[in-house]
């Protein structure tokens, strides 16, 4: 195993070139990638943040009893789907709407507005299915006058998300095979590079995997350094794109090192391919 590493290492400083353009190549292929993937990970913040605001209001009739309401209340906070349930009291909603529609002040002066239970639901309950079985229980109670939620803006947000999900997973895998394809090909120029090297090793009576050892840790490391490059290109245009247009979030520790891995393994696997290619022709 030391051998086929310091052989690897010694293919860098033969062809120091055609290591560099190897290199190159994977990193502008993961680079676009990565930036794809980057516009999806902002586009799903993005999306959670509005389906953060997702909500159902129950109003009060008027006279219900402080035990009633305050024993619908926990009731609700133990639905599965609830994160939270918050009483507003009837003051509480006037002077909510004051300050949430100042303009309107004169309006709400004289206005009477009902109390109510606003509930918050947890993550992955705030798709339309969930959002109605929550207001349907929660009609069930004597004294709940009304339920809303907003019906066609949780359908629209669902369809949005779906859509987003689904083009998403195309693109991400047309784009991945893309990058495969290419890192193949580049990496395959580097084996035929060593045609010769890999013929007389077979003459004198190396076996495939000790011929191909190399090959495949030549490609796993220039896939590393290819995906640690195009992590660094990445970041940059993210930093841009913070100074000149908007703030954007970035991958985390767990997606660049992910990132990383990812190149090694297209390198390994490209390497292999191309190996094999050729000792089978030989």
């Amino acid at each position: 195993m030391t051998l086929a590493w310091r052989e690897a290492i010694n293919a860098f400083k033969r062809a120091p070139m055609l290591s560099a353009l190897s290199i190159t190549t994977i990193a502008f292929s993961l680079f676009a990638f990565g930036l794809f993937g980057l516009v999806a990970l902002n586009i799903r913040q993005a999306l959670t943040q509005i389906e953060e605001r997702v909500e159902v209001r129950a109003f009060l009739g008027d006279g219900t009893a402080p035990e009633a309401s305050a024993a619908a209340l926990g009731d609700i906070q133990a639905f599965p789907e609830v994160a939270s349930a918050t009483l507003i009291t009837s003051r509480q909603a006037l002077d909510r709407a004051r300050k949430e529609l100042g303009e309107f002040n004169d309006i709400f002066d004289a206005a009477l507005l009902p109390a109510s239970i606003d509930i918050q639901l947890k993550p992955g309950f705030r798709d339309p299915t969930h959002v109605r079985a929550v207001a349907a229980r929660i009609r069930t109670y004597d004294f709940v006058e009304d339920v809303r939620f907003g019906e066609e803006w949780v359908e629209k947000l669902h369809q949005i998300r779906n859509a987003s999900t689904l083009a998403g997973l195309a693109l991400g895998l047309t784009f991945a095979i893309v990058a495969v394809i290419i890192i193949g090909s580049t990496i395959r120029m580097a084996v035929l590079a060593r045609v010769r090297e890999i013929a007389i090793m077979r003459l004198v009576g190396a076996t495939d995997g000790f011929v191909r050892r190399p090959f495949l840790i030549e490609g796993a490391l220039k896939g590393a350094m290819g995906g640690l490059l195009a992590l660094l290109l990445t970041w940059l245009a993210n930093e841009i794109v913070g100074r000149v247009a908007f703030e954007a979030a970035f991958f985390d520790i767990r997606l660049s090192i992910a990132g990383i891995f990812a190149g090694a393994l297209i390198g390994l696997g490209g390497s292999a391919f191309s190996v094999g290619r050729h000792l089978r022709d030989l």
